[in-house]
């Protein structure tokens, strides 16, 4: 119950902010790109879309809504109230990887890329995984600048090998890399195990740390301990 409220929470306020009206623009121009560019190009340009903009949402935005969030001092309510740091990043992830659903869904439909299933799974583990990257570095920050400076070698870690993965550029090995894992499933390629395990282990070490993270912010917030 305290979950479902905290994730209902934050889809309005995301809403509220404008979150939901830019990426209803930003999908009608890519839509309108897909659709203008040669069919040979349209899949991979689709891939290249979904995995650098919805799955990756939390990356972009975690910054700006944790920004907000200290500004209105809402932290503050967070850090004595029952509401547990896991709950808090759970709510996140799931309200930022819904928004991320709904976008590559709309541009996997429009490039007619095969593999629905695998893509939208995709999207959700890469979402999940850009989402508590966000966290971690947005509860450590104090301006958007900061932000955008310390997420740029995240960035560089996740979307340039990935990016070459999908035109065959690196060497095989590096398909186990897990943004390669996940650009393999936002491709609509069914993933090894032992990639897919690569992944999972990724994101729960993320939680982990994003967890202790929180809780540090909210021990600063808090004050001193007895």
């Amino acid at each position: 119950m305290r979950l479902r409220s905290l994730f209902l929470l934050d889809m309005r306020f995301q809403a509220k902010y404008g979150f939901y009206f830019l990426y209803a623009v930003l999908t009608g121009i890519y839509v309108i790109i897909l659709l203008a560019i040669p069919e040979s190009w349209r899949e991979n340009a689709a891939v290249i879309l979904i995995f650098s903009d919805p799955a990756a949402m939390g990356l972009f935005f975690m910054g700006a809504i944790v920004l907000l969030e200290k500004n209105q001092h809402t932290p503050c309510a967070y850090a004595v109230s029952p509401i547990r740091a896991e709950e808090y990043i759970i709510a996140k992830t799931a309200s930022l990887s819904t928004v991320s659903l709904a976008v590559a869904a709309i541009l996997a439909i429009d490039a007619n890329v095969d593999g629905l299933c695998v893509i939208l799974l995709g999207t959700v583990i890469s979402s999940v995984i850009c989402t508590l990257c966000g966290i971690i570095i947005a509860v450590k920050i104090r301006s958007l600048n900061q932000f955008i400076l310390w997420t740029a070698p995240v960035e560089a870690v996740c979307f340039v090998p990935a990016i070459l993965h999908l035109f065959k550029v690196t060497p095989a090995w590096l398909r186990y890399y897990p943004a390669n894992v996940c650009m393999d499933m936002v491709s609509g390629h069914v993933p090894s195990v032992a990639g897919f395990l690569g992944v999972i282990a990724v994101t729960a070490i993320l939680f982990i740390f994003s967890r202790r993270c929180v809780l540090k912010m909210w021990d600063r917030i808090g004050g001193v301990k007895l």
